[in-house]
């Protein structure tokens, strides 16, 4: 009999620990990286990075808020303009595992799509989590939409690509449609405390189709940030945006930034 009792009072311990705190109510927590390089003379071009994020608790339900976008020119002639806004819910059963819901949106003028559309319902899970070491995998079920470019064509039928820079007559358009289709998303997030001042981030991420198994998309980030104060740290960062289906644009998009980052 006291052994009943003692297995239980310890499964109980146990069950308690993993639980989240159903009476806290985090901060506001925000993470902003800015890169930014302008030049002037012989060649005269700017490239803008940002990428930011937030998050909110309140007990066991979490908020985030993702913006991740780049922009370039070169003498006014735009040379990549994109950006990602995601918005992500959680509910946490415990620690480790949640419920989670996403909707996302994606603008890429120099891809195939105007836009890009998903949201979904999923689970997260925490696989490790120490002082060096955290590991978290997310995986989605998702409506996704896709809304496909026009083409443009010259009089000799050559693609006239965006932003018809030398301002060419289009003499034929072929218009873009929409893509509505079941999809999934698998999602890794780890993170490697080497110092106590510089830490090693990698993100990596899936998405596809259910119908189509030549429609995904892959995406990448990798990290290094050294911190040198409570709120400021500078971190390098590369990123790779690849799209399998990707019609008369490179399949592949990548970029290298170096970045001021903001934690508050």
């Amino acid at each position: 009999m006291k052994k009943i009792i003692l297995s239980s009072l310890v499964a109980s311990s146990l069950l308690l620990a993993t639980e989240p705190d159903l009476n806290k109510d985090d901060a506001l927590v925000t993470h902003t990286e800015l890169g930014y390089i302008k030049t002037d003379g012989n060649t005269e071009t700017q490239t803008f990075n940002l990428d930011a994020k937030a998050k909110k608790g309140w007990g066991r339900h979490i908020g985030n808020l993702l913006f991740d976008g780049q922009y370039a020119d070169d003498s006014g002639i735009e040379t990549k303009n994109k950006y990602l806004i995601e918005l992500n819910y959680d509910y946490e059963f415990t620690d480790r595992f949640a419920f989670t819901y996403v909707v996302g949106y994606k603008v890429d003028k120099f891809s195939s799509f105007d836009y890009q559309a998903y949201t979904g319902p999923g689970a997260k899970y925490k696989a490790i989590v120490s002082d060096a070491h955290n590991l978290t995998f997310e995986g989605n079920i998702l409506y996704a939409m896709d809304e496909i470019s026009d083409v443009e064509y010259d009089a000799g039928g050559n693609v006239i690509n965006y932003p018809n820079a030398a301002n060419t007559p289009v003499a034929s358009v072929v218009r873009g449609d929409s893509d509505n289709y079941a999809a999934y998303r698998a999602k890794a997030v780890y993170t490697w405390q080497i110092l106590e001042n510089l830490k090693f981030d990698q993100e990596l991420s899936y998405r596809g189709s259910f119908e189509e198994t030549n429609n995904y998309f892959l995406f990448s980030k990798t990290a290094l940030v050294s911190k040198f104060s409570d709120m400021f740290s500078a971190g390098i960062s590369y990123k790779v945006d690849y799209v399998n289906e990707s019609g008369l644009k490179d399949s592949t998009d990548t970029t290298l930034t170096a970045n001021l980052i903001i934690d508050y």
